[in-house]
């Protein structure tokens, strides 16, 4: 069994994988701290788990776009080309306002 380890917001980790899967989970790690560098970018100051959550928010809207483009191909329906990386200036509280409501729910679920 493969092992990399690699570096996400300053911290290691050593990754299992199959052999030969090293350089792909090599490129996913990339991916998140290219997320990583976004949010960064954004100011403030967020605990890691917060880092992450607002990670994982920004990967699953793309995967949520790729699911639609795709299904959008698959029922033969015209697809907007794809967009540059994003550049709208309220990013941040969007995805502020997402992670609030989310930490809302979380509390409300503990609290069940």
């Amino acid at each position: 069994m493969g092992q990399v380890t690699v570096r996400v917001n300053g911290y290691g980790h050593t990754i299992g994988c199959k052999d030969g899967e090293e350089q792909h989970v090599l490129n996913l790690v990339a991916q998140i701290e290219e997320k990583v560098r976004v949010i960064r970018s954004m100011g403030g100051q967020f605990s890691e788990s917060r880092m992450l959550l607002h990670v994982a928010l920004l990967l699953a809207d793309e995967a949520g776009d790729l699911k639609d483009e795709n299904a959008k191909l698959r029922a033969g329906a015209p697809v907007a080309a794809p967009a540059a990386a994003p550049t709208d200036p309220k990013l941040a509280e969007r995805l502020a306002r997402i992670a609030e409501r989310i930490e809302t729910l979380a509390e409300s679920v503990a609290r069940a």
